[in-house]
């Protein structure tokens, strides 16, 4: 029975960082013992290594080219991972690492493949001589336990009431993105966003309350926070008041048009008295339309379907500026923040039903083609929009997902108000804790406690390589620094601005973002050195089935 591994072929970048290139693999029936954990460690570890260069400030971007032709430019872990596509199962298994760092935290995506890369790495030369990977495994579980009971203890509370702070913290998260030319103000649009929705007593902020809305062309500077809704339309006549104040909006879920029969029909106008009556019934059909609706007291109307030119022409003589064609979850968002009740038949028109907003206004946006209408002072004051401008579709959703990743941060801090010191000061705490432990346990644990310690310092030297520095001198100092001075903040100086403490460099991240990384890393470690057999039944044939 073949036993071929999957093949694996290794490039280096300038800086000697791997690059992983996988061809099509052979088929493989059936790996087993370390041969297997060998091969699923090759993996997991060039798929780290690609990722290990988009780490930190000055981290690179990735072009991805999908199978469609379309491009992605970013330097974000999860979607890297996303879009990366392994054929293989443990690369499946590492993207999905990444993901659920994304899912339950937000930031930290690219940091959490690195260290179970590191950690994998590390495990493979424990195995190789010859400790069983159970004992590893059970080491590694003990580090853990070391490094989050450290990072607890050197965490620092944060002052959530302090807008300026948490500005700050929004400020260290998008220092890496493409957006970050426009680092202040995209912070101050994510913080303003979160707490605009946040409920403070109870710690809790719901996401579904910030909407996003994306419109080429313009400045990514042209990016701002609207106290209310967007829509990416206009208005139906060129010739309707372009601002209503004090609106009454009437939500329709039904078209102002003649009802349509359900089976074929012929109609035969073939006189001058049949075209008079056939209009006038239309015409009558449309006045009863916008007569319900002025009685009820609208001043706005928003359908999510279609008017007819004659039901358009009678709204703008009644001085009541309408929307068309509107999509489900902006009708949806729509009655939840101003108030009303989607409307499906006219009789259910009435006061009671009406949304109400302080401010309608229809934008022009460079060009007199280019338009959105913006309902501001909605009832429900919990329900903004974050409208992104950007040059074309790669910058406008690199920028969406850059403020998506602030706005995680925020959030973390006001369910968790910790916050645990950036530019891998928190791993080289934890390194040297869990170093400083290892002479209460026994030798065999002891060498999994050191392995997770020199795995844990792969992100300060990921840090340093990626801003230019000396990445082995780096470490070395930084370690001896802050053994010296029991100081948990001092790290890696990136942005070379002439310090290592990240105290003074404002260089923050959330206690829970970094807990949940190793603990992440660790349990898909875990996961894989306990696999002890590789079995592919994709080809019954070969293997007699």
């Amino acid at each position: 029975m073949s036993s071929k591994q999957p093949q694996i072929m290794l490039a280096h970048d300038e800086n000697g960082a791997p690059v992983l290139i996988l061809r099509e693999e052979e088929k493989r029936k059936r790996l087993s013992g370390a041969e297997a954990l060998s091969s699923h460690i090759g993996i997991a570890t060039s798929v780290a290594g690609t990722v290990s260069t988009s780490l930190g400030p000055k981290g690179r971007d990735k072009l991805i080219i999908d199978s469609s032709g379309g491009l992605t430019i970013t330097n974000d872990g999860a979607t890297i991972m996303t879009k990366m596509d392994s054929p293989s199962q443990i690369g499946k298994l590492i993207t999905s690492l990444s993901k659920c760092q994304d899912f339950e935290i937000g930031d930290g995506t690219t940091g959490v493949v690195v260290l179970a890369g590191a950690l994998l790495e590390h495990a493979l030369k424990l195995s190789k001589s010859g400790i069983h990977p159970i004992r590893i495994a059970d080491g590694f579980e003990t580090a853990l336990k070391i490094a989050t009971k450290t990072l607890e203890e050197s965490s620092e509370k944060f002052m959530i009431d302090n807008r300026e702070k948490l500005i700050e913290v929004a400020m260290t998260t998008l220092g890496s993105k493409i957006i970050n030319k426009n680092l202040r103000q995209m912070a101050e649009i994510a913080v303003d966003a979160v707490l605009s929705v946040a409920d403070l007593e109870r710690r809790d902020v719901d996401f579904e309350l910030i909407k996003i809305r994306k419109k080429a062309g313009g400045k990514i500077e042209d990016t701002r926070l609207i106290k209310g809704l967007v829509l990416d339309t206009d208005f139906t006549h060129s010739q309707m008041a372009k601002e209503v104040k004090d609106a009454k909006i009437a939500i329709l879920n039904v078209p102002l048009e003649p009802p349509k029969p359900e089976i074929g029909y012929k109609l035969i106008v073939d006189s001058v008295e049949k075209y008079e009556s056939l209009y006038t019934t239309e015409q009558a059909f449309f006045t009863e339309m916008v007569d319900k609706i002025k009685a009820s007291g609208a001043t706005f109307v928003v359908c999510q379907w279609g008017f007819d030119d004659e039901a358009n022409h009678l709204l703008y003589q009644a001085g009541i500026p309408a929307v068309r064609w509107a999509l489900a979850d902006e009708i949806e968002g729509l009655a939840i923040a101003t108030g009303g009740s989607i409307i499906s038949r006219f009789d259910d028109l009435s006061p009671s039903t009406l949304g109400n907003a302080k401010l309608v206004r229809e934008e022009t946006l460079g060009t007199q083609t280019d338009r959105i209408v913006t309902i501001e002072g909605c009832e429900n004051e919990k329900i903004v929009t974050v409208f992104i401008r950007g040059s074309n579709e790669i910058m406008l959703d690199e920028a969406e997902r850059a403020l998506h990743d602030a706005m995680c941060v925020v959030r973390n801090l006001i369910r968790d108000p910790s916050i645990v010191f950036g530019g891998g000061a928190a791993e080289l705490c934890a390194s040297l804790a869990i170093e400083q432990s290892m002479e209460d346990v026994s030798t065999v644990e002891q060498r999994a406690l050191r392995a997770f310690a020199e795995a844990l310092d792969v992100i300060p030297i990921s840090l340093a390589r990626n801003s230019g520095l000396d990445p082995i001198k780096t470490l070395a100092d930084l370690k001896a620094k802050q053994k010296l001075t029991k100081d948990s903040a001092i790290g890696v100086d990136c942005m070379e601005r002439g310090t290592t403490d990240m105290r003074s460099q404002l260089v923050f991240e959330t206690l829970s973002s970094k807990v949940q990384q190793f603990q992440l890393a660790t349990q898909v470690t875990r996961m894989i050195l306990k696999i002890d057999t590789s079995i592919d039944f994709t080809d019954k044939e070969e293997q007699g089935f």
